[in-house]
């Protein structure tokens, strides 16, 4: 095999093919016609998927290129931690030597200090106008793209920085992750998502009293990535002693009784707490039920609601509380109320009258969500049919998708009318659905029985 069709699968972006080739045979450091290995393609091209690959493959991040640097350098220098994440490969502090791992630890500080629009600029030697955009740099995560006289850098060097001081087991200060992150504002962003992610990992007790400390941080934005951090330790519990799930449950109700004067990070204290199972939660709920930011009112409803199985009915406060938000004057409190009163449905008719109420709320996002909520649910009386009925003339897709499902799942005699009022799916994305499967279904077993009845 002469590595023109790795060449070419690298060029296109095919990892599958790049992997078929290589277990075919080819050789994982085939180079180009200007004599760099196809893993420097992958790497200009912000391609991680072709670059993983690559080195799982057998291609060489290490290897000496003709000007000094190495695919590895390369991939730090652009700017991608996603790249640079797939090119670091495993195990990296056990495979380089620690001179090596000190030049990219100083290379990302370096970058990541300067600014990528700044070493742009000295690299093209000009001060011409950087074409920014914002980019994803994985399925999840954002980092800004500069380009100037024809080369291109990704501003992810604070991401990289925090990635590579984890794979060489550097504890980074807590303070310092703390910076990079909030220094973007933007959960969505790759140094937000990366230091978060690092000191999530890190259970010891110090580090996350250090992150629990910021709940008092004059700066919201501070405030707000500690929560974020406190969140993904309750999303990834360790199975050792250190989980911290029960003191970070304790935290968050203290945090909201001390007071926290953001409507913002009040919100997403009320948020994450509706992620734990603490006693205090629906105490917490009834307590901001009348806040007079709907930022804070909506994250109520979660809080009102039990985990347990079978659900308990709902306390006489709770109750009150949730019917009272579900004719709040902002639709989207209406609607995460009228999803959990759904979801706690007593059997009652003043329950049945606001969920009904919801279906035919003026706001088309109310109507979709309830509609949603109460397609699986068990309200079965005719009044709620009806209401789901009268959605099929939605312009929503989702609203008229989920009202026919509903009319099916309780074998309303109106079903068949129902899902060809739907129509077809406004584009991808739909290919699986489990409700067009039912429907699929639902028009198979008619077909049956009126084939036997003939």
């Amino acid at each position: 095999m002469d590595g023109t069709e790795l060449v070419a699968a690298v060029r296109r972006g095919d990892a599958e093919s790049v992997t078929a080739l290589l277990e075919a045979g080819a050789a994982p450091d085939t180079v180009t016609d200007d004599g760099l290995p196809v893993l420097c393609l992958a790497v200009a091209a912000y391609d991680a998927g072709v670059a993983q690959a690559l080195v799982e493959g057998g291609a060489d991040p290490d290897r000496r290129l003709p000007d000094g640097t190495t695919p590895l350098v390369r991939a730090v220098d652009g700017g991608s931690p996603t790249v640079a994440e797939a090119v670091l490969g495993r195990e990296p502090r056990l495979r380089l030597p620690e001179v090596e791992r000190e030049q990219l630890l100083a290379l990302a500080r370096h970058l990541y200090e300067r600014g990528a629009e700044d070493e742009l600029q000295g690299r093209v030697g000009g001060s011409g106008p950087v074409r920014q955009a914002r980019v994803m740099d994985d399925e999840y995560y954002h980092v800004t793209q500069l380009t100037l006289g024809g080369l291109t850098v990704r501003a992810g060097h604070g991401a990289i920085l925090t990635d590579l001081e984890w794979a060489f087991r550097i504890l980074t200060p807590v303070d310092e992750l703390v910076a990079r992150a909030v220094a973007q504002c933007d959960p969505d962003h790759v140094d937000w998502s990366s230091a978060r992610w690092v000191l999530s990992e890190r259970r010891s007790e110090e580090t996350w009293s250090a992150v629990a400390a910021y709940r008092h941080d004059p700066d919201p934005e501070r405030r707000r990535f500690a929560l974020d951090v406190l969140y993904w330790y309750l999303l990834s519990p360790s199975s050792g002693q250190n989980s911290h799930e029960t003191e970070t449950a304790e935290l968050l109700v203290a945090w909201v009784t001390d007071g926290e004067d953001d409507p913002d990070v009040l919100a997403d204290v009320l948020r994450v707490l509706s992620e734990t199972e603490h006693r205090r939660r629906e105490a917490v709920g009834l307590r901001h039920a009348g806040h007079r930011d709907p930022r804070v009112r909506v994250r109520v409803p979660d809080l009102l609601r039990s985990w347990d199985i079978p659900r308990p009915p709902l306390g006489a406060a709770a109750r009150t509380a949730l019917l009272s938000l579900a004719r709040d004057e902002d639709r989207g409190v209406r609607a995460e109320a009228g999803r959990v009163l759904t979801a706690a449905h007593d059997g009652s008719s003043e329950f049945t009258d606001v969920i009904v109420g919801l279906l035919r709320d003026p706001a088309a996002e109310v109507r979709a969500c309830i509609a949603e909520a109460v397609a699986d649910g068990a309200i079965r009386t005719a009044a709620v049919a009806d209401a789901l009925v009268a959605l099929l003339d939605e312009d929503d897709f989702g609203t008229r998708l989920n009202a026919a499902y509903g009319l099916l799942r309780r074998d309303d005699p109106r079903t068949g009318e129902a899902i060809e009022r739907v129509g077809p799916p406004p584009g991808a994305g739909f290919e699986h659905d489990h409700r067009l499967s039912a429907f699929w279904r639902w028009k198979w077993d008619s077909e049956d029985r009126s084939a036997v009845g003939q």
